[in-house]
């Protein structure tokens, strides 16, 4: 079973972890952790990201109660601390992370960590990579530019803002007209959520595959460095 952490909020970081614990492949993954936003706090930066529109209180909680209810370390402060990244590194211990709305940069400390990556899920169009939708507020950014659909990208963590190599992009998702960003997480966050799990499923086969090929070469290659047996006897 693949160990995997969560760094998520809102509708995409809930739509995203209920997958993971309910979806039809459950019993691939394991959640060995879940950070999310605590929105009372500055890190997060609230003013420049979905936290700045009108929610309900429950919406800011949802992540964090329904890790609760699964049992599930928890983690609601700074990530980039050498508390936390002991605990990450010594105690989750992930294979593979996904980051869904959440609202701290994620440092080489931790993107460098999981042995089959660190990734993020990122509205935008498809076309150039980097987006030049990359930044805290993209739905905000396609609705100002008119844009009738999004999709999601899924691409490696890196330094940058946005900017890690991509992966994969989702299918189509309609802008309605008069869609707010709070609608476009709603209407969005399933969709984020199966293509995800999708793409993670293809990551860790490839992994595997990989694996196995070494395996067959470094047996091959010892095979082949045996010395022929000679019958003394004959």
């Amino acid at each position: 079973m693949v160990r995997i952490a969560v760094f998520g909020s809102f509708y995409r970081g809930y739509c995203l972890l209920d997958a993971l614990l309910h979806g039809p492949h459950r019993g691939q993954f394991r959640v060995v952790g879940v950070a999310t936003d605590d929105v009372d706090q500055g890190f997060v930066s609230r003013e420049r990201r979905v936290w700045q529109y009108p929610h309900e209180p429950w919406e800011a909680r949802m992540v964090a109660e329904q890790a609760a209810r699964h049992g599930l370390p928890l983690h609601t402060g700074r990530v980039k601390t050498d508390a936390f990244r002991r605990v990450f590194r010594e105690h989750w211990c992930p294979d593979l992370c996904i980051a869904a709305t959440f609202g701290q940069r994620i440092d080489a400390p931790l993107f460098n960590t999981p042995p089959l990556g660190f990734y993020n899920l990122h509205p935008c169009v498809q076309g150039p990579w980097p987006s030049p939708y990359a930044g805290p507020n993209p739905f905000q950014a396609l609705i100002d530019d008119g844009r009738d659909h999004a999709v999601v990208a899924l691409h490696h963590v890196d330094d940058g803002f946005d900017t890690g190599e991509i992966v994969a992009w989702s299918e189509r998702i309609p802008l309605p007209p008069g869609a707010t960003v709070v609608d476009m997480h709603k209407l969005s966050s399933p969709v984020a959520a199966h293509f995800a799990v999708s793409e993670m499923r293809r990551i860790v086969e490839r992994a595997r595959r990989a694996a196995l090929a070494r395996r067959r070469e470094r047996a091959a290659a010892s095979t082949a460095h045996e010395p022929a047996f000679v019958d003394t006897q004959r």
